[in-house]
């Protein structure tokens, strides 16, 4: 179960009846993919299953970067599966040659992700690692990409292709092939994500549960805060915190004519956090709405042992406590500190981190971006200022 509260006063159903009109057209309309996943995703399950019983490895490498990468790895630290899943997401040197180290290029499944399919930074960590091992065959490989890009082109003579579909964008993709395939080959149970996310889909936009539609209501229309922390109290959230930041920046940091608009993302993880950015929520400017995500079920049972050790007497107070109940006090702790300063919070309570979970939680977000988009009047789903950028270094590269 995940269960979202408020923990700010609900406005006027008619200030928000709009919105909720047109996060369904977007979804009848069908232009915007993402919407459909929980429902398609099922679709791709048994290509996975067949390529999995053909090949046998025992390791897997994404080469990714952007919304090829960040949303898979978001899933694969929440869910730790059996095989591991090395990420190629940067194209920084060092990072590259210390991952591939000890790869063992028969033990090993390559996955070249790009949706575009001309992405520089993936492309050229392909070719490095072509002329690294020299492949005879390509077996080992598979490639993740639009239909008739010309990286499909290139692929679909020798190598396996899965595609998405043209109109979801990549940071919105974490339920298609480009999540669907690489987590489904290093053991994640994707069936029981896409029924998460299903859940996710009937609660909000089929059952008229309108939680999502207030919160981005009140966050984005907030007279003073412009920034979201999202205070996740778990290290298995530090990546979906990641994943989170890129969703919210690139969608939601927009010029809407001369206005720019946007709101800011921030990534927190407790209870360490608490230790350094908290000082700023709680005396710095009031520029700040404040997300908890915690977990009722921590998979772990270790507790705090029933020592007493000289001179730190004061810290006996959680002896025999169990460590998962000490994190979770402390983000109703942290709760209470910021209500107390009358600054805006909302708490997301999930039993387990486990596949349903982390499904629902996925699309959950996707939704909660969509409606924030449309409040903001502005295009959630393009990124005009990104692509800006790789003009440029098309340009300064090809002029060398």
């Amino acid at each position: 179960m995940v269960i979202n509260e408020l923990k700010f006063s609900r406005s006027d159903i008619q200030n928000i009846s709009s919105y909720e009109r047109r996060m369904n057209d977007e979804l009848k309309e069908g232009e915007i993919g993402y919407y459909h996943l929980p429902d398609f995703g099922y679709e791709i399950l048994n290509e996975i299953s067949k390529f999995k019983n053909r090949t046998e490895f025992k390791k897997v490498v994404l080469i990714g970067v952007g919304g090829s990468s960040l949303g898979v790895k978001a899933v694969y630290e929440m869910l730790n599966p059996k095989i591991p899943l090395v990420f190629l997401d940067n194209i920084d040197p060092f990072d590259i040659e210390n991952k591939l180290k000890d790869i063992k290029f028969n033990e090993t499944l390559f996955i070249l992700s790009s949706k575009s399919g001309t992405t520089i930074e993936p492309i050229s960590i392909y070719k490095y690692i072509l002329g690294l091992y020299k492949p005879k065959t390509f077996e080992n490989f598979i490639v993740i990409t639009d239909i008739d890009s010309k990286l499909e082109a290139y692929a679909k003579q020798n190598i396996a292709v899965f595609n998405i579909p043209k109109n979801v964008g990549g940071r919105f993709s974490v339920l298609s092939a480009i999540g669907l395939v690489p987590l489904g080959l290093c053991g994640v149970d994707t069936k029981k994500m896409l029924d998460g996310a299903l859940s996710c889909k009937k609660q909000f936009l089929e059952e008229g549960d309108d939680t999502i539609l207030q919160k981005a209501y009140h966050y984005a229309t907030h007279k003073n805060a412009k920034i979201n922390v999202l205070f996740s109290y778990s290290t298995r959230l530090k990546s979906f915190n990641d994943w989170y930041v890129q969703l919210w920046a690139e969608s939601l940091g927009k010029k809407r004519g001369y206005k720019r608009v946007g709101l800011t993302p921030v990534g927190l993880i407790g209870s360490k956090d608490q230790h350094s950015f908290l000082q700023l929520i709680m005396e710095g400017v009031k520029d700040k709405t404040v997300t908890f995500i915690t977990l009722k079920d921590h998979s772990s049972a270790i507790l705090v042992p029933n020592l007493s050790l000289k001179n730190l007497e004061s810290c006996d107070f959680a002896n025999s406590l169990y460590m998962g109940d000490i994190i979770n006090a402390q983000a109703r702790s942290t709760m209470q500190a910021l209500l107390g300063e009358n600054i805006s919070i909302d708490t997301i309570s999930l039993d387990v981190l486990d596949e349903w979970h982390v499904g629902f939680l996925v699309y959950y977000y996707e939704l909660l971006t969509s409606a924030v988009g449309l409040m903001l009047g502005i295009n959630a789903y393009d990124q005009p200022g990104v692509e800006v950028g790789k003009r440029i270094l098309k340009n300064l590269l090809s002029n060398k």
